[in-house]
C-alpha cells in the first residue's frame, strides 16, 4: 500500500493559478495528487517531480477527459465544475491552454462569478427590501463575488494585451 496523506486548503476562485502552481510544487516534493474534494487535497507518494498537475473550470465531458487519457493525461476527479488531471513529466510538456484558450477560460469563470453575483445582489435587495435580515449575507456574498470577477477580469485583460504584443 502506498503511502497517503489529506491536506485542507483553501483557494479562492482566482487563485487557480496558484493552487495550481502549489499542486505541482507538492508533485515536485514526491506527492502526487490522487484525489480531490472541497476544500481536501489526497496525495500518494510518488518519485519528486513525477507530474504535472493542470486544473481547469469546465463542464465534465467524458470525450474530452478520454481526449486527454490519449495523450497520457489521467482524470483525478472535479470539484463543482473544476475538473483536476496530471500526466507524467517524462511524457513531455503538459498544457491545457495556449494563449486564446487562457483568455477562454477566463471568460468562462467571469461568466460563472456574473451570474452566480448578479443572482445573490438581486436576492439580496429583494430580501432587503422585505425587512429579513438574511439579504445582508447575499449582498456580502455578491460583493465578494463582484471582486472575484474584478480579479478574473484583470488577468483576461493582461493576457488581451499580451496576446496584442504578439500579433
Amino acid at each position: 500500500m502506498s503511502e497517503r496523506k489529506t491536506i485542507n486548503k483553501w483557494f479562492w476562485v482566482w487563485e487557480f493559478d496558484k493552487e495550481e502552481r502549489w499542486l505541482n510544487e507538492m508533485a515536485m516534493q514526491g506527492w502526487a495528487l490522487c484525489g480531490v474534494g472541497f476544500c481536501r487535497y489526497t496525495f500518494e507518494r510518488c518519485e519528486p517531480g513525477e507530474y504535472t498537475v493542470r486544473l481547469e473550470m469546465r463542464k465534465y465531458d467524458p470525450e474530452y477527459v478520454s481526449f486527454l487519457s490519449e495523450i497520457g493525461a489521467e482524470y483525478i476527479g472535479r470539484v463543482v465544475s473544476w475538473i483536476y488531471f496530471r500526466k507524467r513529466a517524462e511524457d513531455g510538456p503538459f498544457d491545457l491552454f495556449d494563449l486564446d484558450a487562457k483568455i477562454d477560460h477566463l471568460s468562462r469563470i467571469a461568466r460563472m462569478l456574473w451570474i452566480i453575483g448578479l443572482a445573490n445582489l438581486l436576492i439580496g435587495i429583494v430580501n432587503t427590501l422585505n425587512v429579513s435580515g438574511i439579504g445582508v449575507i447575499n449582498l456580502l456574498c455578491a460583493t465578494l463575488l463582484m471582486y472575484a470577477l474584478g480579479r478574473i477580469e484583470g488577468k483576461k485583460e493582461a493576457l488581451v494585451r499580451e496576446r496584442e504584443l504578439h500579433e
